[in-house]
């Protein structure tokens, strides 16, 4: 028996398999006037499950569709709306089985970051004003100048996983371990020495590689965590207390936006705008764009004139790219889900790979520009 379960999928395994244990359980546990064909019925319904399972990330409605090789769907339109890869310069990061960055000005790439040696995905990466890249890379944190020197390390400690970063002022970096337990961390990368070290709450303490991946510094200087395990996205002050809970299924990124709203990702392959209260304001689904085959949104921008951007992620576990039939990995959509722009690039000279970030280099922003309470 084998379930067809990727590196990013065992969670949702994992809860459904608990849930049909409890239901399993407390069938056997019946009087015994529950006659025992009533047993072995449920046991092989449960064995069926597990021959047929397919995760909730994956199959349900309007979710992420399976990858299938025998599939002659066209995936996108062979014209793509917008103006392809010189549309926006922009810095790019994919979590794939290598790991991969790119800047890319006016339709060419003009850096590349390619490392075959270090194992690990980067999750989350972002170029800082002066120019050098800070990137989560699932066993560490590292800051690279454009010249590839590594200026600043933190590794994970065994059993851990880091899957996000974000920068605070020029000399402070805050990111989340995922692990047992799992800690809000915020480093001085000067001194070496941690400003902040809180514990956060997991829906599975031994799971470690599904429990996070992005968190976001607002305007007020509280923090926004994707608690993927737990299905929740939750605010925290600076001391790790609680301010907002939001239940979202399978949540990767949440940000915040200028009206205070905020932006989700979920791996259930949706893009929501949510007000404090938790009600849905803005969505975007597959069913929105059926002439395209869309993966897993991990993160998503919304831009001043109020279109959304956000990236379609291509599983590299569980499939490989036909160059011919490729999918999109990112597409810009207006508030009335117009799609306006789509980004698909996977043949030399500009092969970006699998899509993570994008991060618009016209934003004229300082990414660094935050504060998490007096930390700045």
């Amino acid at each position: 028996m084998k379930l067809n379960i990727s590196t990013l999928e065992y969670l949702s395994a994992y809860d459904e398999i608990i849930k049909y244990k409890l239901v399993i359980t407390n069938f056997l546990s019946m009087k015994p006037q529950i006659i025992k064909i009533q047993r072995i019925i449920i046991i092989v319904v449960f064995i069926i499950f597990c021959f047929n399972w397919q995760p909730k990330t994956w199959a349900a409605t309007n979710t992420i569709p399976a990858i299938d090789k025998n599939d002659n769907k066209s995936l996108a339109p062979a014209v793509l709306p917008g103006n392809g890869i010189t549309q926006y310069d922009f810095f790019y990061a994919g979590e794939g089985k290598v790991q991969n960055m790119y800047i890319v000005r006016n339709g060419k790439i003009t850096w590349t970051y390619h490392d075959t040696l270090s194992k690990g995905e980067i999750s989350d990466a972002v170029m800082l004003s002066n120019g050098n890249i800070l990137f989560a890379h699932q066993h560490g944190v590292t800051e690279i100048t454009q010249d590839k020197k590594v200026i600043w390390n933190y590794d994970a400690p065994q059993g851990c996983k880091i899957h996000t970063a974000q920068p605070i002022g020029k000399d402070n970096v805050l990111f989340i371990q995922n692990g047992n337990p799992a800690k809000l961390l915020v480093v001085n990368k000067t001194s070496g020495k941690f400003l902040k070290e809180w514990v956060l709450p997991v829906g599975n303490p031994k799971g470690v590689h599904g429990q996070f991946r992005n968190a976001r510094l607002t305007s007020k200087g509280t923090l926004l965590v994707a608690h993927m395990d737990m299905g929740k996205v939750c605010e925290y002050d600076e001391n790790g207390k609680e301010l907002l809970s939001i239940n979202i299924p399978s949540p990767w990124s949440a940000v915040e936006l200028s009206n205070g709203n905020i932006l989700v990702c979920s791996n259930n392959g949706f893009v929501q705008e949510l007000n404090r209260k938790g009600e849905k304001v803005w969505e975007f689904i597959h069913a929105d764009a059926p002439e395209f085959t869309l993966y897993g949104p991990q993160k998503a921008i919304r831009l001043p004139n109020g279109n959304t951007i956000f990236n379609s992620w291509f599983n590299q576990w569980s499939g490989t790219v036909d160059v011919n039939n490729a999918p999109v990995q990112f597409i810009e959509v207006t508030p009335d889900k117009k799609i306006v722009w789509a980004l698909r690039s996977w043949v030399e000279p500009v092969n970006l790979g699998p899509s993570t970030t994008v991060q618009l280099l016209n934003d004229s922003a300082n990414t660094e520009n935050v504060s998490f309470g007096n930390i700045n």
